[in-house]
């Protein structure tokens, strides 16, 4: 039904495990939202899994680390906000590009800064926090 919201919000040990959980979760409301076309979703879900992914695999590792997200779709605007307790994350975002086509790594902030429209990395005393927004049907 349009302008419908859906929300999530997850909670947990910052490890890989969570990127599943979070994305096991996106696929679950994307039925909920037929009216979000393919590409919206397979982009958003692209970025959201970058980020996390870097979240979990970058971070200072401890047993206590957590990572939080609140998820927020609707038909026109797909939002997502990830907190880790991590010590701050250091991004030279002068230096943030697409590696050569040969490279393993170093995809994950080119790509989720070229699918979004809003794109943002802080720091205070809760930990690194990232927020993503792609908003629904822009030709970008």
């Amino acid at each position: 039904m349009p302008g419908e919201t859906r929300r999530a919000r997850l909670s947990g040990p910052a490890g890989l495990a969570m990127v599943e959980e979070i994305l096991d979760t996106l696929e679950g409301l994307w039925p909920e939202l037929p009216d979000v076309p393919a590409e919206d979703r397979t982009l958003f879900t692209l970025a959201v899994s970058e980020i996390a992914t870097n979240m979990v695999q970058h971070g200072e590792v401890t047993a206590s680390r957590t990572l939080s997200v609140e998820i927020v779709l609707c038909a026109d605007e797909l939002r997502a906000m990830l907190v880790d307790t991590a010590p701050p994350a250091s991004i030279d975002w002068h230096g943030v590009a697409m590696p050569d086509v040969d490279s393993e790594s170093g995809r994950g902030l080119a790509l989720a800064r070229t699918v979004l429209d809003e794109f943002s990395h802080t720091y205070d005393d809760r930990g690194n926090t990232w927020v993503l927004v792609r908003r629904v049907g822009i030709s970008r």
